[in-house]
């Protein structure tokens, strides 16, 4: 089965608004594995490794976002495959 990775950081009023929780929602609805945290600078990365389809579908998710949310940029960059992921999970950034 083919994979796919991207890595992904998401720009605006992202944070405060269950943006992390409605994505590993979403994600785990998708079949997709990773991970998402914010930053200190307001902005919220991700981590989706899956399904070609199933990544492409959550990037387009993170350009809508949640409920509350307001998305201004999304930065998605295609890496190589590295599988680390047995589920997806929220992170907490550590400096």
């Amino acid at each position: 089965m083919e994979k796919k990775r991207v890595h992904v950081w998401i720009t605006g009023r992202v944070q405060g608004v269950y943006f992390r929780d409605y994505t590993r929602t979403e994600a785990v609805k998708t079949g997709v594995k990773g991970w998402v945290r914010n930053l200190p600078d307001g902005r919220v990365e991700a981590i989706f490794e899956g399904a070609p389809d199933d990544v492409d579908r959550m990037v387009a998710w993170c350009r809508r976002g949640s409920p509350l949310s307001r998305v201004d940029e999304v930065r998605a960059v295609e890496e190589s495959l590295q599988n680390p992921f047995n589920g997806f999970e929220i992170h907490y950034y550590e400096s």
